[in-house]
């Protein structure tokens, strides 16, 4: 079998490519993104990065990432969206990670006021936590709701012109480039907010006095955070390149 341009061979184990792109890592084995979950690596924002400034950025030393990443299985046990078609693809994100996303936001509102209730006298940053969420909630309404109603639908109608062989009917957009131009900024501004009540939280730390509610809540927030990284993995790398490819190729 033909080795992968982003595995370098050394000795009798295959070693990732530092020049390699985290995105293009991730891109060949989905499984990857487990590992730079874990070790605080960004491959949907910042995918664009080669592995050894992730690893720089992430003050994580290429030894271990490398090492991380040679544990994998070489046969990717996730599922390449790169083969499915756009409107799967955009089905698949929609069931998955927006259906995750508004369930975890509704139950987290409620345990974030529970928590903030119970503790916040104590431990002022959760009011922080709070502010911030109800804006990345908000914001993440509106972007969900906009993908669903307008650019998924675009997307679908492209593709299905594509196999028909005619042109897709006008968009009010222009092009399909300018929303999603702004969507991936949006993507930013989220992972910029997560990445702050990560830091307010010293890493998730629950203090002595926490109760149950606030183990929950702490481990519900990160988990939001990894599933909104794959999410937004799926959309800035995959996706959006793709859709924009098509949309050049029919017009």
């Amino acid at each position: 079998m033909e080795s992968s341009p982003h595995i370098a061979e050394r000795g009798d184990k295959a070693s990732p490519n530092l020049g390699t792109t985290v995105r293009d890592l991730v891109l060949d084995n989905p499984a990857a993104a487990r590992v730079f979950e874990r070790l605080g690596i960004d491959y949907c924002c910042g995918g664009s990065q080669t592995l050894a400034e992730a690893c720089k950025a992430a003050n994580r030393s290429t030894e271990e990432v490398s090492a991380a990443l040679q544990k994998l299985d070489s046969a990717p046990s996730e599922r390449d969206w790169r083969n499915a078609s756009l409107t799967e693809l955009a089905q698949h994100i929609v069931d998955k990670h927006h259906a995750f996303t508004q369930a975890e936001l509704t139950r987290l509102a409620g345990l974030i006021s529970k928590v903030v209730a119970a503790h916040g006298g104590n431990h002022p940053e959760l009011a922080q936590v709070q502010t911030i969420f109800t804006g990345l909630s908000e914001e993440l309404r509106s972007h969900m709701e906009r993908e669903e109603r307008l650019l998924f639908p675009y997307i679908a109608e492209m593709e299905e012109a594509a196999r028909v062989k005619r042109r897709p009917s006008e968009c009010m957009f222009g092009t399909v480039q300018n929303p999603e131009a702004a969507m991936i900024m949006e993507h930013e501004a989220a992972g910029q907010m997560f990445e702050r009540m990560r830091e307010i939280t010293k890493g998730y730390m629950v203090p002595p006095d926490g109760c149950a509610s606030y183990h929950a809540l702490y481990q519900a927030l990160p988990a939001l955070a990894a599933d909104m990284h794959q999410h937004i993995h799926l959309e800035n790398n995959i996706l959006f390149p793709r859709s924009v490819e098509l949309e050049s190729n029919i017009g």
